[in-house]
């Protein structure tokens, strides 16, 4: 049994990484900022501390004699921008790999992303490639300096760490706009989705799973992409209103046309304060854009094995439907 600290517990990910953790048996130390959203974490037997991983020092005791540390904590809102998502993503990694440095932790995981690479054009790049901007959103650009510019030199210093870089991630218990944007379409208010716009969709349990798989037969030093199946966003709604029996989105805007959308609404926000899901960025975001990486890697090395849509939609719409009390 192994010891692991764990940023981001509360999350999305970190949760289910967290929850296939102490599965396995093994001991979790979680640093959060909320000690009351971690209701579940308690119940599962993990060790609360509060804190924030932009005070360095409410972080050195919880992650003392750990085994491993997965750094998962991240601010992730698009069409949004905050002092913090610097704070979070950039400072907060640098604080945590410090503190890991000198803790001299033997190994630890730090959750990156394919936005790194932006918009990569309908190509599907693996870990060497490197864009260096300009970013489409403020989450790109802080995910791309905290990956290249504070944990990559790291690894150049010699520490002990594995990159891994998830896609979309979806599924029971997501928070972000995409859970948003399903629930929308069960409730009938979803009428359109962006024509050529693409991700790679991993469900979360896959995904949590790939970060496990890094820290246990990752080498050290290396970056895996832990990216799904590629599908656009007009193929997933359209797959996830098929599965719900619900009306599918009818309008799809091409990436011209979202640009101008974008180009309006920055006239409109100077005067109105926009919902984030319709500011010029996360217009832009989704202006038939590609999203891409190779999973090649994490394949061959990880044994990394995520699920088709097809299954894991299913599973995600089932869990969905059951909140809104229509399973």
């Amino acid at each position: 049994m192994a010891k692991y600290f764990v940023t981001g517990a509360t999350g999305f990910i970190g949760g289910e990484i967290v929850k296939q953790l102490v599965g396995r048996g093994h001991k979790v130390v979680a640093l959060v900022r909320s000690p009351e959203k971690a209701v579940m974490l308690k119940a599962l037997g993990v060790e609360i501390h509060q804190g924030d991983i932009t005070d360095r020092e409410t972080i050195k005791a919880p992650m003392t004699g750990a085994d491993g540390v997965f750094h998962v904590a991240a601010w992730y809102k698009v069409g949004v921008k905050e002092p913090l998502a610097d704070q979070i993503n950039v400072d907060g990694t640098r604080n945590v790999l410090k503190t890991m440095c000198t803790l001299e932790i033997p190994r630890a995981v730090y959750t990156s992303t394919v936005a790194v690479f932006s918009d990569t054009h309908g190509a599907v790049p693996d870990e060497n490639y490197r864009y260096d901007g300009p970013h489409l959103s403020e989450y790109d650009r802080t995910k791309w300096i905290a990956h290249y510019r504070v944990a990559q030199p790291k690894i150049s210093e010699g520490m002990p760490l594995t990159i891994v870089m998830p896609g979309l991630v979806y599924g029971p218990g997501d928070t972000s706009g995409m859970r948003t944007a399903l629930v929308d379409l069960l409730r009938g208010r979803m009428p359109m989705t962006p024509a050529k716009t693409a991700f790679c969709w991993a469900h979360i349990e896959d995904t949590a799973r790939a970060h496990i798989l890094a820290m246990e037969q990752g080498r050290a030093g290396e970056t895996y992409i832990i990216a799904g199946p590629r599908h656009t966003f007009e193929y997933a709604f359209d797959l996830a209103a098929s599965i719900a029996r619900v009306r599918p989105p009818t309008f799809h805007p091409g990436p011209t046309a979202m640009r101008a959308m974008a180009g309006v609404t920055s006239v409109i926000g100077k005067v109105v304060k926009l919902p984030a899901a319709y500011t010029p960025e996360a217009l832009r975001v989704l202006a038939g854009t590609t999203y891409f990486g190779s999973n090649e890697k994490a394949v061959r090395e990880l044994g990394f094995s995520p699920r088709p849509l097809e299954e894991g939609m299913a599973q995600t719409l089932e869990h969905e439907l059951r909140l809104l009390g229509r399973a």
